[in-house]
């Protein structure tokens, strides 16, 4: 599958940096990629976690495996940025920062784009959509569920 083309910016804007994989965080872009939500599943204790690791974060065992996750979760915290002087996010104000807890378990920071910010109240349902910003990764944003706030 050949990555979708990012979206026309605004005239003098950036695109958003785009994230460098490594070792462990590889195969979580790489599926983001195929608009796929991972997260680590470690077969001994059954702990769910992110962002990639060499270890299991509950029993410290190396039995992780990458599954796909739903992409559904709720609103855990928010804030609003309403300034930013680079251009890579001056066009995206005002810029909902987001932690999402995903119905598997892990908690995630991201973006909740798609909404008026006051519209992205705690205990809202999102879902997960994919913003490619390079040919190594497609950044995990999430939109409000219609109905759901």
């Amino acid at each position: 599958m050949s990555p979708r083309q990012p979206a026309p910016l605004p005239e003098g804007a950036k695109p958003r940096p785009a994230p460098v994989p490594d070792f462990e965080s590889e195969p979580f872009w790489a599926a983001t990629l195929e608009d796929r939500l991972v997260v680590q599943h470690c077969t001994r204790c059954d702990h769910r976690q992110l962002y990639g690791r060499s270890r299991c974060t509950n029993c410290h065992a190396d039995t992780l495996e990458w599954i796909d996750a739903s992409g559904l979760g709720t609103v855990y915290s928010r804030t609003v940025i309403h300034q930013n002087p680079t251009r890579s996010f001056r066009h995206l104000l005002p810029l909902v920062v987001a932690l999402v807890d995903l119905d598997e378990g892990p908690r995630m920071m991201t973006n909740v784009v798609g909404s008026e910010p006051d519209e992205v109240v705690l205990g809202a349902r999102v879902r997960v959509r994919f913003e490619h910003v390079s040919d190594g990764a497609a950044l995990p944003l999430f939109e409000l569920v219609p109905g759901d706030t």
